[in-house]
């Protein structure tokens, strides 16, 4: 039977946008709906460590600003890379994210060809908080400042060495920014890890080392090490009483810390993207979350970085490190 209704080209169309409309809800549904499940963060270490006392503080902040049920997964392994290739390879839906520090994101790649994912395998949400690395002299070294530290190993090339928690860290390419830059001759001890590098320079079994801001404290209260610098441009508001290194003419343009970002697996969506967005700038200007991450040690990043360049920017600093200091594992 003819249905003339149906067959008019205006119905044919309107039929057709109905189709197209129904076809392209779901999408757009699910964007509007996120987060309609818990999110998982990965974190690259196992816990306890400075980055996953990061992404545990924030995923309580995220948690509350979403709505849903934050957690953690902790994947330990080859520097944070694991954890971090897991993500890189996740579907790009808001439901896996990283809180990631600058090793694994930025310097792994630099330093291994083991590492396959590179910045651009992620959408970067933004700066989290960064925290300096403090270069440090045993007790017996005899050295109280880094005038003396620099007067004693130029004037010894070759003699002196310092630790650091193994190839290719961030502290190993902060003392490598430090030889270059105050042109001096040291070898560099990998450790396999922070508690055998501690226990040589309590033990005074080495003269120099570089720890993470935090985890240096507690020894620099007890005088069981002495701080001769922090290596961000400026000092630390945790601690305004050690100097940085760069106010030393000859160090004045190290500045390497080590930060913490969040992201997701590249190409997430611009809907999904916004509101982990401003769920993450909400939680950096929370006073609560502030105050749990100064107590880290770590300084809370500002909202307006712009995260995309401020990871150029130190990808660059870590190759230059790099290639100076022939780094390769």
């Amino acid at each position: 039977m003819h249905h003339p209704s149906l067959s008019s080209p205006l119905r044919r169309t309107a039929l057709l946008c109905t189709l197209a409309a129904l076809a392209a809800a779901p999408a757009w549904a699910q964007q509007d709906a996120y987060p309609s499940k818990p999110i998982t963060i990965v974190v690259g270490y196992p816990p306890g460590g400075s980055t996953d006392l990061t992404a545990r503080t924030v995923a309580t902040e995220l948690g509350n600003k979403l709505g849903v049920p934050v957690v953690i997964e902790n994947i330990g392994g080859a520097g944070g890379a694991i954890g971090a290739q897991k993500v890189a390879s996740a579907a790009p839906d808001g439901y896996t994210l990283l809180v990631g520090a600058s090793n694994e994101i930025a310097i792994n790649k630099l330093v291994t060809k083991k590492v396959k994912y590179d910045v651009k395998d992620f959408t970067a949400i933004g700066l989290i908080a960064s925290q300096p690395l403090v270069l440090v002299a045993s007790a017996g070294s005899g050295v109280k400042n880094v005038a003396e530290f620099t007067q004693k190993v130029s004037k010894n090339p070759g003699k002196f060495s310092y630790g650091s928690s193994g190839v290719g860290t961030s502290l190993h390419l902060a003392g490598e920014m430090v030889k270059e830059q105050g042109k001096l001759f040291m070898t560099h001890i990998p450790y396999r890890g922070v508690a055998p590098l501690t226990n040589d320079l309590l033990g005074n079994n080495l003269e120099f080392g570089v720890f993470v801001l935090s985890s240096g404290l507690p020894h620099i209260k007890s005088g069981k090490v002495i701080a001769l610098g922090t290596t961000e441009a400026k000092r630390s508001p945790t601690t305004p009483d050690i100097p940085a290194l760069a106010e030393s003419p000859q160090f004045k343009n190290v500045d390497i810390g080590v930060w913490f970002a969040l992201l997701a697996p590249a190409n997430l969506p611009k809907p999904v993207f916004d509101k982990v967005k401003k769920a993450l700038n909400d939680s950096l200007q929370s006073p609560d979350f502030r105050k749990k991450m100064e107590a880290t040690g770590s300084t809370v990043a500002a909202t307006n970085v712009n995260i995309d360049q401020y990871l150029a920017a130190e990808v660059a600093k870590y190759k230059k490190i790099v290639e100076f200091a022939k780094i390769e594992e």
